[in-house]
């Protein structure tokens, strides 16, 4: 798989605030996988220069590897594919949305980090064990068995519960990233502030009593 296309940075942090003040990403139980390293850096404070252009390191260095961002933007795409009403969450980018997400140096995004990377962990030892191969590699079908034992937290296996806590944080993260966009609101079929009436003026006789026209 040829790794998909990126979006500028400053698109991408603009695209996490407005994430984050749209939506509360629903918070997921304990998780018990060793904890990744932390994100040592100084964030964009209280009032980010969102009209300026950063490059990587500007403000906190990503996070994923390329076979990572291989991994999330299939799994993006397993989660919200690609229909007739519009494109998967890989072809609106969500990875970079993501990617932004748990490099920042936030505790919030440092605790979704830790569960993501060793979650992405998780499917590739598992994709391993199961099918000799990574979860890159796999086909659709394989995939989904995997994600099939750890998409429902209530059902799954014990031995899958680290595992469905990392699917439900990364299937809101997803969800977060897709529906803070132009296309994920008209999935939605959100209107926003958008006028529901057409309105072309006052009447010819009105502008003319005004002596307007």
């Amino acid at each position: 798989m040829d790794d998909p296309k990126r979006m500028d940075r400053r698109h991408a942090i603009k695209w996490m605030l407005t994430a984050a003040a749209a939506a509360s990403v629903a918070e997921v139980g304990t998780f018990s996988f060793a904890s990744a390293a932390v994100t040592v850096a100084k964030g964009y404070g209280s009032d980010p220069k969102l009209s300026e252009a950063y490059n990587p390191g500007d403000l906190w260095p990503l996070t994923f590897t390329r076979a990572q961002r291989r991994t999330v933007s299939i799994l993006c795409d397993l989660i919200i594919p690609a229909d007739d009403q519009s494109p998967g969450a890989s072809q609106l980018l969500v990875p970079d949305f993501m990617d932004e997400w748990i490099s920042a140096p936030y505790p919030r995004q440092q605790e979704d980090r830790n569960i993501v990377i060793e979650g992405l962990a998780w499917l590739e030892s598992e994709s391993r064990k199961r099918f000799k191969n990574g979860f890159d590699s796999l086909s659709d079908q394989q995939r989904r068995a995997i994600c099939d034992d750890i998409c429902n937290g209530d059902k799954a296996k014990r031995s899958f519960k680290n595992a469905a806590a990392f699917f439900a944080k990364f299937r809101d993260l997803t969800a977060s990233g897709f529906y803070t966009t132009p296309e994920g609101w008209k999935d939605l079929q959100y209107l926003g502030n958008v006028p529901l009436m057409q309105f072309d003026g006052p009447p010819s006789n009105v502008l003319a009593y005004l002596k307007l026209e």
